[in-house]
């Protein structure tokens, strides 16, 4: 059992989702989305972190590192789950994070997601783009998806990941998941490859260069379902960002493409929930007529009104999911108010549930200026505080002096003695540091 298996479970107990470890530092784990410590875990150093990593480390990922100082690997633990691992260096040495993938696929019901993105999973063929920044669930919405395809279609589905994440068990569908570098050398080599391969359903784990993006839509286009990620805010960034990819003597003939193969985009992103945990708000375009004539006349930027008008094709803006998980009372309203683009927009709906959000602004800045001027209070009286003990522990260690002096007869009268360090003494050293954690090497 290698070392870090034990931090692996221990987060996994707090249900963090991420686990972060840098040279002299403590190692941290992301728990309902915020930074913190991971009791009980010990500081490592350089040279022992670089060990502990070391074991999980596949020959491949080795040569690699050795070469480019990052590298992505997958690293499953029985019991606990999944791990998408990143080693890199920075000015302290070795690091690493890995994002922890549960055993278990959610379903959607799980989930929680809305009827319209379940209906994308009718199309037999066309674009479904899940958006969102890094850390936002996308690849568990996008497994729920292929885990419903999985259990009520009889297709083949192909996907494309880097590295394979959640791994999904042949039901009525026949899956092949290939993995970037290992099973194939790039997104763009193995869609060209797919197209030989007699998918129905293509899955790419990420559509991060222009050759990538150029085949998925070719592929969408040539009768396949296919779906993909993007790192977009909201629904109409991601069509303009698919777009402005292309060079502009092609982006006339992209957008047509698009067009006429897009079916639909879900934005999202995760939220703390009250009760502890996270949740997700999602933005959902619908590609309707409507929509694709935008697209095609590149008037994008009338795509929100449009979805405005679009519910009853199940489309949503952010701001109606984020007003809707505040006035179920999942999440808090400064937290709906910090997750939204659109800040005035926002403080209109949540004003309208009777959340005035300037007024709470400005109570939270009362609060934060009277804790911060508390808190320097509290930093000058002990320094003061400090200050007053060290001048008594001063003269009180004079008058011991003194009183010594006096009462011993040999040094009466003798010259007062240098309290300097005579030549070729030794410097006290260093004071020990204290409560360091007792290190094992690994295997001991």
């Amino acid at each position: 059992m290698a070392w870090i298996d034990n931090l692996f479970r221990m987060m996994a107990e707090k249900k963090a989702s991420d686990l972060h470890l840098t040279s002299d530092h403590q190692p941290m784990i992301r728990e309902s989305g915020d930074m913190v410590p991971l009791s009980g875990a010990p500081k490592l150093s350089a040279e022992q972190l670089t060990q502990v990593l070391t074991e999980l480390l596949p020959e491949r990922n080795k040569l690699q590192f050795d070469e480019t100082n990052d590298t992505d690997f997958a690293y499953a633990l029985d019991g606990v789950g999944r791990f998408r691992c990143n080693y890199f260096r920075d000015r302290y040495g070795i690091g690493a994070v890995f994002r922890r993938i549960p055993d278990k696929i959610l379903s959607v019901e799980q989930l929680g997601l809305p009827p319209a993105v379940l209906r994308l999973t009718e199309f037999k063929k066309g674009l479904i783009l899940v958006t969102g920044p890094t850390g936002s669930g996308k690849s568990t919405t996008l497994a729920a998806l292929i885990d419903f395809l999985n259990t009520n279609r009889r297709e083949h589905i192909i996907t494309m990941e880097d590295p394979i994440e959640f791994v999904h068990p042949a039901k009525k569908c026949l899956i092949n998941q290939r993995e970037i570098h290992a099973h194939t050398k790039s997104f763009g080599a193995a869609l060209r490859a797919a197209l030989r391969e007699d998918p129905d359903i293509v899955l790419v784990g990420e559509m991060r260069d222009l050759e990538t993006t150029r085949l998925a839509i070719e592929t969408a286009e040539t009768g396949h379902l296919v779906f993909g990620t993007l790192h977009t805010s909201t629904a109409s960034s991601t069509v303009d960002r698919v777009i402005n990819q292309f060079p502009a003597n092609e982006q006339e003939q992209i957008r047509l493409m698009l067009a006429g193969s897009l079916r639909g985009v879900v934005a999202q992103n995760l939220l703390k929930r009250k009760s502890g945990g996270r949740v997700a708000a999602l933005e959902i375009l619908y590609v309707t007529a409507g929509i694709s004539a935008l697209i095609r006349e590149g008037k994008t930027f009338q795509i929100p009104s449009a979805m405005q008008t679009g519910a009853r094709y199940g489309m949503q803006l952010l701001n109606d999911a984020l007003e809707r998980l505040v006035k179920d009372a999942i999440v808090e309203p400064m937290e709906a108010y910090d997750r939204s683009l659109d800040k005035e927009d926002m403080s209109k709906k949540l004003k309208g549930l009777g959340h005035d959000i300037e007024r709470m602004m400005e109570v939270a800045a009362h609060h934060e200026a009277e804790a911060k001027a508390k808190a320097e209070a509290e930093a000058k009286a002990k320094i003061e505080a400090d200050a007053k003990a060290k001048a008594r522990a001063e003269a009180e260690s004079k008058r011991s002096e003194a009183e010594a002096k006096r009462s011993d007869p040999e040094i009466k009268g003798a010259p007062a003695r240098s309290t300097a360090p005579q030549a070729g003494a030794a410097i006290p050293a260093a004071i020990p540091a204290q409560n360091q954690p007792t290190w094992k090497r690994p295997g001991t």
